[in-house]
């Protein structure tokens, strides 16, 4: 008897559960008007086995590619930077953050629904091939870009070494469309370059070291590492740190590369989401002691290919008053990739949250403002990537074709002349703190252009 009134009651109380747990489901579901996650699955799987049975060549199909067909459409409706990556578009991601891969060598974006080149990869054939930061991408291997996503163009330019690939831009000023034959290569890259696009690191006359990252890789933060103490057994007084072109990478590269130069415990970025998980708030371990304060004045480089975690870099320390910026608006991308890897061996990157720097200035969108605005026009910047080509003149004179031939003499000026008025400005900006004692950048202009130009001799 007492068990039966005890199966009663156990009954009684799960029928109650089911009963609450009806009517939480169904006010749930009417404070989401009628946004009901099983009836769009149902929709979803009507739609799959209609395809599958009735598309005229549907028998050419899989569960697999029809899934992966609509996890791709459905991340690329949420914002540029989120997407689902099958398996080998995956292993790519891994490759670039590990600091190796095979194919041309440029990051990739959508702009505008165009494919766009942030910028060529230092030591790649897409480089030495004359491909510029701007450069609108409108074929690849004679197929339009035109709906491509970033993902879509990265799996068809990678591939086996020695393979080709031919890409077809059309360049800011000239309408006319060019082709790039391209030979893909196993490319080691190295992040940290120094004067002369090598890496050794000479200092100048005046003891002002200069070292420009390409990127943030997982290696970034030693390779600096190594420059930096290169330049200061030479007795480097000042640093310039170019992140011009730099299209970013991993956060906490950015992170370690900040913590070189800023105090223990100082912010240096911070990061908002939806979820709580995703509110987190990045602080400098205290490993650059060394190089705090007034220990080494900085200057950092920026222009419209400086992204991400380039902005991350220039955004901390020009808020910590740890170094001035100079150059150009960079070009606002802050927001937070997290990668979840999916048991078949593809991943899903989705924004997750923004960046903030630490005075929670907003970098999505707005990107970071020099102190010291200093703009280049469109040749002098192309003149700057020309001087930097490997291979000396062959290869200058082989990049130049593909400017127009009115304009090739005059970016040949330029190159050869290995004029940088954003660096010499920097430059002259950090003579000056020595010259006149200011402590550090702690005097840094809170406006651009509020620094004097000291005379150059």
């Amino acid at each position: 008897m007492k068990k039966r009134l005890l199966y009663a009651a156990v009954i009684a109380c799960l029928g109650g559960y089911v009963f609450i747990g009806s009517q939480v489901f169904q006010a749930s579901a009417a404070k989401d008007k009628g946004d009901d996650a099983y009836e769009q699955l149902e929709l979803f799987s009507r739609v799959l086995e209609r395809v599958r049975r009735d598309y005229v060549d549907g028998d050419k199909l899989t569960y697999e590619d029809l899934v992966h067909g609509a996890l791709k459409g459905m991340l690329n409706t949420l914002d540029p930077h989120s997407e689902f990556m099958e398996p080998v578009a995956f292993d790519e991601l891994r490759e670039d953050t590990e600091g190796q891969f095979s194919g041309v060598g440029m990051q990739v974006a959508q702009r505008d629904d165009a494919l766009v080149v942030v910028a060529p990869m230092e030591d790649t054939p897409a480089f030495e091939a004359g491909i510029m930061a701007g450069d609108r991408i409108v074929k690849i291997d004679g197929k339009s870009t035109e709906g491509m996503t970033v993902a879509d163009a990265v799996k068809i330019l990678r591939g086996q070494p020695g393979s080709k690939v031919t890409i077809t831009v059309v360049r800011s000023g000239n309408d006319e469309p060019r082709e790039f034959p391209l030979v893909r290569e196993k490319i080691q890259v190295y992040t940290a370059k120094d004067i002369n696009n090598r890496r050794e690191f000479p200092l100048d006359d005046s003891k002002v070291g200069y070292v420009r990252l390409t990127q943030f890789g997982e290696r970034t933060a030693d390779e600096l590492e190594k420059a930096l103490q290169k330049l200061e057994r030479q007795g480097m007084k000042a640093l310039v740190l170019d992140l011009r072109g730099n299209p970013g990478g991993l956060l906490e590269q950015a992170v370690a590369v900040c913590e070189k130069f800023v105090e223990e415990g100082k912010p240096i970025v911070s990061t908002k989401g939806r979820n709580a998980a995703n509110d987190v708030e990045r602080r400098a371990s205290g490993s650059g002691r060394k190089r705090t304060g007034d220990k080494l004045p900085m200057a950092i480089l920026v222009n419209g290919g400086s992204a991400s975690a380039s902005e991350i870099v220039s955004g901390a320390l020009q808020d910590l008053k740890r170094a001035v910026i100079v150059g150009e608006q960079s070009f606002g991308k802050g927001s937070v990739q997290s990668v979840m890897e999916l048991p078949d061996g593809s991943a899903l990157r989705l924004t997750t949250a923004k960046y903030y720097t630490p005075s929670k200035k907003v970098i999505h969108g707005q990107g970071i403002t020099p102190n010291i605005e200093v703009p280049l026009s469109e040749d002098e910047e192309i003149a700057i990537q020309l001087a930097r080509l490997p291979g000396g003149r062959d290869n200058l004179e082989l990049a130049l074709k593909a400017f127009p031939p009115d304009r090739q003499q005059r970016l040949r000026t330029l190159a050869e002349e290995h004029r940088d008025s954003q660096l010499e400005r920097a430059r002259d900006m950090l003579k000056g703190i020595s010259l006149y004692g200011r402590k550090g950048t702690d005097a840094a202009p809170e406006k651009a252009g509020t620094v004097p130009r000291p005379a150059v001799n």
